[in-house]
């Protein structure tokens, strides 16, 4: 055994029923190394890191800690071997402060010690660069904030080995290059780190080397340094896949929907949304860019018909449509398709197959009192087809998906329904490249239609080839509205944080690229009146 391994994971299998999730991989992680998983989702690399992390355990294999084999059988043990997790999804308690988050997780913590411990925090922080308030509560912290919590909490612990999974999906650029600096500091200090992401860019960018997994086997593992995107993708996928996105060029047509001065309150009485004008017009894919929680989600509710609107107007045709149920919403003319973020609690009925998940579009359009099943099957079966579902059957219920092939289905679903509006909020979410770049070209298709797309996202690499304009949210106010190809990822990230405000419409005051594209934004809507 060499001992330049900080982890070494030989031969490692997991079975769950029928689904072989790791076959014989190997796997290792040097002393003070950034090692980046790759994999197309379901090619198991959250499965092989929980084994690490102790939520699972191997069916069969090994794995080594410092050259000397180790039992991992729970969290607690992967802890002891100085092994620490950041999930996707963060376990934190929102009332508790940062330190209580820390805190309760060691044995006979006590208060006596409180004063000290406040220190090592602010220790831990200091020494890796990281800003933090151990008194500050979760519910008040930004994303980033409660991302930092999270990694101090592992290193808190003695964590010489660190997992990230999906690390900077929340992130702004800013907030990125932050977070990237901090894990090259934990390098510079001997710490070994594994990333789970798959955004290449940022692999390039931060990592030693790349592993890569296919269908639940290891494929290899290459230096960085000696590598490319392309080629990193064509290991994951096993084939060449184009990696360019084409902003399709499409002639403007009239505004679809017109939204005026809306107010939206959160589920808890705050304001979500607060007096933002923009409009939806037909082929064209409008992208609304924000860090995580800054209105989004309320938004795309609001219009979908789906969250009550405190004040303001959307306008079709001259009507307004507030307080419209979605069904009057389509009598108007609107034919309305609304992908949001919650796949399975709202999107779809987890329980039922992707036949019944298909027909919950089109039951209420049955001239009798049963459903067209034979159609809901056909349609599943087009549906599977075309997006590549991976599935036994049409009558699989969609809980037992894949997170990415149940995007699939819900993004299939709602296409079939032909909508003119089409409303989609993190589309690509936890998806692989190729799974991503196939509803790009989606998107794209639906665009050509004449169909106008509302695109809420979180790679400013792809809203900028993707969309036609951007519209900046920072904490539910409008901070410009810009032309994709004019725009950079550093403005986009100053306007997400409310560090760059691109709205003054004073043609005494210019502000650049913004400006002229907010006029241009109120100009196309006075045609509407």
């Amino acid at each position: 055994m060499d001992n330049q391994y900080a982890i070494e994971m030989r031969g490692i299998s997991k079975t769950f029923g029928s689904i072989q999730a790791n076959k014989d991989i190997n796997l290792n992680v040097r002393q003070g190394e950034i090692l980046a998983l790759l994999g197309e989702n379901g090619s198991g690399k959250t499965t092989l890191m929980n084994m690490l992390s102790g939520i699972y355990t191997p069916d069969k294999g090994s794995i080594y800690v410092n050259g000397k084999i180790a039992e991992i059988r729970s969290p607690e043990d992967s802890k002891r071997y100085g092994i620490g997790m950041v999930h996707q999804h963060f376990k934190l308690v929102d009332a508790f402060s940062a330190a209580d988050n820390i805190w309760m997780g060691k044995e006979k913590a006590g208060f006596v010690l409180r004063k000290k411990r406040y220190a090592q925090i602010e220790e831990i922080a200091s020494k890796f660069g990281f800003e933090i308030d151990p008194k500050k509560k979760v519910y008040d912290m930004a994303v980033s904030e409660k991302q930092t919590l999270e990694i101090i909490k592992v290193l808190y612990y003695g964590a010489n080995v660190i997992v990230l999974d999906e690390p900077t999906a929340v992130l702004t650029v800013q907030e990125i290059d932050k977070l990237f600096n901090v894990l090259r500091r934990m390098k510079e200090e001997g710490h070994s780190i594994i990333i789970i992401t798959h955004k290449l860019n940022e692999v390039m960018s931060i990592s030693d080397r790349v592993a890569i997994l296919r269908k639940g086997e290891y494929i290899t593992t290459v230096n960085t340094a000696e590598t490319s995107e392309q080629e990193l993708t064509e290991w994951m996928v096993g084939r060449k896949v184009d990696l360019n996105i084409n902003r399709t060029v499409v002639e403007k047509t009239r505004p679809l929907l017109e939204v005026r001065e809306l107010t939206i309150k959160s589920d808890e009485g705050s304001v979500a949304i607060d007096n933002v004008s923009f409009y939806i017009r037909g082929g064209e894919i409008l992208g609304v860019a924000g860090i995580a929680g800054c209105g989004q989600k309320e938004l795309c509710e609001a219009i979908s018909g789906l969250r009550p609107i405190s004040s303001g107007k959307m306008i079709h045709k001259g009507d307004n449509i507030v307080g419209l149920s979605p069904k009057a919403i389509m009598e108007k003319g609107i034919h309305m398709s609304f992908i949001p973020e919650d796949r399975l609690g709202m999107g779809l009925a987890p329980s039922m197959s992707i036949t019944d998940n298909m027909l919950l579009k089109k039951y209420r359009n049955a001239k009798g009192p049963f459903v067209d099943r034979a159609q809901g099957r056909t349609d599943a079966e087009q549906v599977i087809k075309e997006l590549g579902v991976v599935t036994p059957s049409s009558e699989t219920p969609v809980r037992r998906l894949s997170g990415g092939n149940v995007q699939k289905v819900l993004l299939g679903r709602e296409i079939k329904a032909a909508p003119n509006v089409l409303i989609t909020a993190y589309p690509v979410r936890g998806l692989d490249i190729n799974s991503s770049y196939m509803i790009y070209d989606i998107l794209n298709e639906q665009k050509k239609s004449g169909v106008g797309v509302l695109f809420i996202g979180e790679d400013l690499d792809v809203m900028i080839a993707l969309c036609d304009k951007i519209l900046v949210l920072c904490h539910g106010r409008v901070m410009g509205v810009v032309h994709a190809h004019k725009t950079s990822k550093e403005e986009l990230g100053l306007m997400m944080t409310g560090a760059l405000d691109l709205t003054d419409k004073h043609e005494d005051k210019p502000v650049g690229i913004a400006k002229d594209s907010l006029m241009d934004e109120q100009k196309d809507a006075k045609e509407v009146e």
